[in-house]
């Protein structure tokens, strides 16, 4: 997968977020993008190869490893990057839809007018489709860790696992390569969608503080001006 695309349009984004979104975007780069591409990839590139039964019936080493594997740590987390990530669009091409009014509006009524202040100043919907983009990303976040924990009951690789499923002949032991190391990495990466889920969170309640006060200046505003004019 060629990851450099999926940076080039998120660092689109980095103009439009908050410090909350910009610290999420280097954790997403640096904690899970570069350490699945660099170091995880690698670790499960041949797992399958490296999985080991103690019994020479044709197929059984396969169908348990199907067993217990049924979808594999690194595919489970890239789907997971790529969905997490693709809610932040919603922000890019909402801005994209303003500038493009923006153009049409000076056109029709000349250069020196202007629709908004600032196509990417977080206000009215654009304000609405950043925090429903950042409860989509926390949802997506949320889910695939409950999938992976649902899935294999625990973030821990095993050393060991134990098969009867046909066509083993009995109840077979498997071995799986660099449990250890598969432990790690899975704990890092789980612990890497916390920190996110966090920054999500913390970033939903600061646009909504932040939207509160606005909106209560805006009100102290309007107060002063009734009164002059009274």
């Amino acid at each position: 997968m060629d990851w450099k695309f999926l940076e080039d349009l998120l660092s689109g984004v980095n103009k439009y977020s908050t410090a909350f979104g910009r610290i999420w975007l280097s954790v997403v780069f640096v904690f899970r993008v570069l350490v699945f591409v660099v170091a995880a990839e690698r670790v499960w590139s041949d797992d399958q190869g490296h999985f080991d039964c103690n019994t020479r019936q044709p197929g059984c080493t396969n169908i348990c490893y199907d067993y217990y594997f049924p979808i594999s740590h690194v595919r489970l987390w890239a789907l997971q990057l790529i969905f997490v990530t693709c809610p932040t669009f919603l922000v890019v091409l909402h801005v994209a839809y303003r500038e493009e009014r923006e153009r049409k509006y000076r056109v029709k009524h000349g250069e020196d007018t202007r629709l908004y202040d600032n196509p990417g100043q977080k206000h009215g919907g654009l304000w609405w489709t950043y925090l429903m983009s950042l409860f989509i990303k926390t949802a997506f976040e949320v889910t695939f860790l409950y999938t992976l924990h649902y899935i294999y009951n625990t973030f821990r690789v095993p050393r060991k696992v134990q098969c009867d499923v046909s066509p083993c002949p009995n109840l077979v032991d498997c071995y799986i390569a660099r449990p250890t190391e598969k432990t790690v990495f899975t704990y890092f990466m789980v612990g890497a969608s916390v920190v996110c889920i966090i920054l999500n969170v913390c970033e939903i309640f600061y646009l909504i503080a932040a939207r509160a006060v606005t909106m209560k200046q805006r009100g102290s505003v309007h107060t002063k001006c009734d009164k002059i004019l009274d």
